[in-house]
């Protein structure tokens, strides 16, 4: 019988590499829950409405993407294929904005589900660290999410990324400018399915990665000359302010985003060593969304930023993580007396907070000495018969070879004394 293996477009993380995915998670959420930022864990499923209202009926990501079941009550649910819109529905649910303190702000870190051709950098189970602050439009509050992210990616050594920023306007001047972009797009040369798009959401057509499309689009009109005066001052005092903390940024006036609610600023971090898939993260501002999704007016903003890409981007760089070994001393026992005594010893260390294992199964010195060099362990700890007999254990450094006889009852004050 042939061996079941991970669904197709999906993947496992397996040791050690995974423990660069938890360093990355890690790096971006710590300057996060310095700043402000509490954690939420939503379900890896909502309902298909929340989807279909909140990242938009038009989206490539509902129309095509999305994984939707029906319950046995009949509930049509779906996989979360993004975080903003169920944050935004459990901060309601839970009226965390109602608490007296806005914005709230907020950082998760979970899975999330798409169905899409996969490739490099493209699955179809991908992992995600995201931060919201919802219930305040402030352009400080912009920049502040930009900063972060970018401290983030700086803290891994990441150094050859790029921060795209555009303004997508508001609901005073963007239908000014969705009326002309629709009468430019109406005369193009398009397919059926994106000539629903142009009037569904026109915005969407200028994110076509179609170089056939593309071509045709040279001349279609720039929002930013559709920005009202608020919209203009509220995007500059971003960019001062990104300047002002040193932060290097592109301007792109074709940035649209793939979800339709963002509303201002939006960006994206990008990274050329990536090739097609070259977007690692990004977000924006959101100040309907709350309004779609049943909720007040809510004026939000919030990104994303892939883990995987995160790792494939720091291998494109060739950064290697500095990681702690998961194991500081490696425990060896020679004989059963010494199993039972050692085991408590390496009990007692861990209680201690030294993270110890232990040569489990019964295995010669030799083999299991092989097993202490492959864990990483600083020290071994090697007790037979005559060691125990002397109320000793033999502690080896894995580095030098040195080893020296330790009183049992002082392994634990060396050990600490010795890894600091």
């Amino acid at each position: 019988m042939s061996t079941f293996q991970a669904p197709k477009g999906t993947y496992d993380l397996t040791p050690p590499r995974s423990a660069t995915f938890l360093a990355v998670r890690e790096a971006i959420a710590a300057p996060l829950r310095d700043s402000g930022y509490g954690y939420i864990e939503t379900p890896g499923f909502e309902n298909v409405e929340l989807f279909a209202r909140g990242v938009g009926e038009s989206t490539d990501i509902v129309t095509k993407e999305m994984y939707t079941l029906t319950t046995k009550g009949g509930d049509q649910l779906a996989l979360r294929p993004e975080g903003t819109a169920s944050v935004l529905r459990a901060a309601l649910e839970a009226n965390l904005h109602k608490a007296g303190n806005l914005p709230v702000k907020l950082w998760y870190s979970g899975s999330y589900y798409r169905y899409e051709r996969p490739q490099a950098g493209r699955y179809r189970h991908f992992s995600q660290v995201g931060a919201e602050a919802i219930g305040t439009e402030d352009p400080v509050l912009d920049a502040e999410l930009i900063i972060l992210a970018d401290q983030a990616y700086r803290s891994l050594g990441l150094r050859q990324f790029r921060i795209l920023l555009n303004s997508l306007g508001d609901k005073e001047c963007r239908p000014v400018y969705r009326e002309a972009l629709q009468t430019f797009l109406r005369d193009l040369d398009l397919d059926e399915e994106t000539r629903r798009r142009i009037e569904i959401n026109p915005l969407r057509v200028l994110d076509d990665k179609r170089a056939d499309v593309q071509k045709q689009l040279t001349d279609a009109p720039k929002l930013r000359d559709y920005l009202c005066d608020a919209c203009k001052a509220y995007h500059e005092e971003v960019r001062a302010l990104l300047t002002a903390a040193g932060v290097v940024y592109e301007d792109d006036e074709k940035l649209v985003r793939g979800l339709d609610y963002y509303t201002r600023t939006t960006f994206e971090f990008v990274h050329d060593g990536l090739g097609s898939q070259s977007a690692v993260g990004g977000g924006g501002r959101y100040d309907g969304l709350s309004e779609m999704i049943g909720g007040p007016e809510l004026p939000s903003v919030g990104w994303a930023l892939g883990v995987d890409r995160t790792v494939l981007a720091l291998e494109a760089e060739g950064i290697e993580l500095d990681l702690p070994y998961a194991t500081s001393v490696y425990a060896v026992p020679l004989g059963e007396e010494a199993r039972r005594v050692l085991f408590g010893v390496v009990t007692g260390l861990r209680r201690a907070g030294i993270a110890a294992d232990f040569a489990f199964g019964g295995r010669g010195l030799k083999g299991a000495m092989k097993s202490a060099n492959r864990s990483g362990a600083r020290y071994a700890l090697v007790a037979g018969e005559r060691d125990l007999a002397e109320s000793v254990v033999q502690l080896k450094d894995m580095e030098s070879g040195e080893q020296s006889a330790v009183p049992l009852t002082e392994v634990a004050a060396e050990l600490a004394k010795r890894l600091g």
